[in-house]
């Protein structure tokens, strides 16, 4: 099958492209123009620049297309509120959204995020049918992803063939931002003093890339599956990671308010300096919940592998080195 995926160039799209190779399938990569495709470098598919916020590069890309993965986004969370935002991951989505309609794809996989649903305990995680929380923290990006999901899901009711999925938190190899080793890069680095009393969900990025092509063949049209695997404390992942770098991890714990003074700090100094800050107040918000999901769905419908996450922590730490991301 001939594919189009946008966002090819990021690091589940690096991961996504190969397993969709190693399927079978002809890939087109869309990626924006003057972005950085070294992940892609040697593999055999056709690389287009172009830019999602325009149909015609999006035309001029999709000839002979049958099916569409679409993980194209902006992820930033600084400033908070940032309309850009909103055009490239709503706008940019509803193209993706006319041009699957008019060339009449077979599927349209949606790459959303976990964020759009509700997160949950250890005990009691978050799954696909509870509503959207984080509008509390206040970030374009968050909103804007469920939006999108949103929109796609509409499409569906007006009959296009559509898939969602969910990642949450992935680790992995071709982290050319790098994006999530960039936590990776600070507990080597010790430049993380501490942790804060949350938690997330973590999934390697190779097991995400294999469950999201699954969804191609193996995903019921109209269907939302989260992407994850492991629920770990901050506590909890910092050991693995600090075990698999040789690196004694942070071992203080800070109360909430502490990390919600910081965030608060940072924030304010942010917008007078025109500084991003490290940690803004939105974000000490989120490190302070436990965002924690199940994948149980997606492992009975879509095969998606679950790895240790230890795999993944290596991975991404053996390519960070090998790429000169960690002297």
């Amino acid at each position: 099958m001939k594919i189009l995926v946008t966002g090819a160039n990021g690091l589940l799209g690096s991961n996504l492209v190969r397993q969709l190779l190693k399927n079978g399938h002809e890939i087109i990569a869309f990626v924006l123009k003057n972005s950085n495709t070294s992940t892609l470098n040697n593999l055999p598919l056709k690389i287009v620049a172009g830019n999602i916020l325009s149909l015609e590069d999006l035309r001029s890309a999709s000839k002979g297309v049958e099916a569409i993965f679409h993980l194209a986004a902006s992820t930033s969370l600084w400033p908070e509120r940032d309309e850009l935002i909103n055009k490239i991951n709503i706008d940019g989505t509803q193209n993706i959204i006319q041009l699957a309609t008019e060339i009449h794809v077979k599927r349209l996989v949606y790459v959303g995020t976990a964020s759009s649903f509700s997160f949950g305990t250890k005990i009691k995680p978050g799954v696909e049918d509870t509503e959207y929380s984080s509008h509390t923290y206040g970030f374009n990006y968050m909103d804007s992803k469920y939006e999108a999901q949103k929109n796609v899901l509409k499409a569906y009711l007006k009959g296009l063939p559509v898939i969602v999925v969910n990642p949450t938190f992935m680790l992995g190899k071709y982290d050319s931002g790098p994006s999530s080793g960039a936590m990776i890069i600070g507990i080597y680095n010790k430049k993380v003093p501490g942790f804060p009393p949350g938690g997330k969900n973590y999934v390697c990025v190779k097991d995400a890339a294999v469950g999201i092509a699954n969804a191609l063949e193996m995903g019921k049209l109209g269907e939302c599956y989260i992407i994850g695997n492991e629920n770990l404390s901050y506590t909890e992942a910092f050991q693995k990671i600090g075990k698999i770098v040789n690196i004694a991890p942070p071992t203080v714990k800070f109360p909430t308010w502490i990390v919600l003074l910081f965030g608060r700090f940072n924030s304010y100094f942010s917008k007078i300096s025109g500084k991003k800050p490290s940690v803004s107040y939105g974000l000490a918000r989120i490190s302070c919940d436990e965002h924690y999901f199940s994948s149980a769905k997606a492992v009975r419908e879509l095969k998606l592998p679950q790895s240790p996450i230890e795999e993944g922590i290596k991975e991404c730490f053996d390519w960070l080195k090998e790429n000169d991301y960690i002297k």
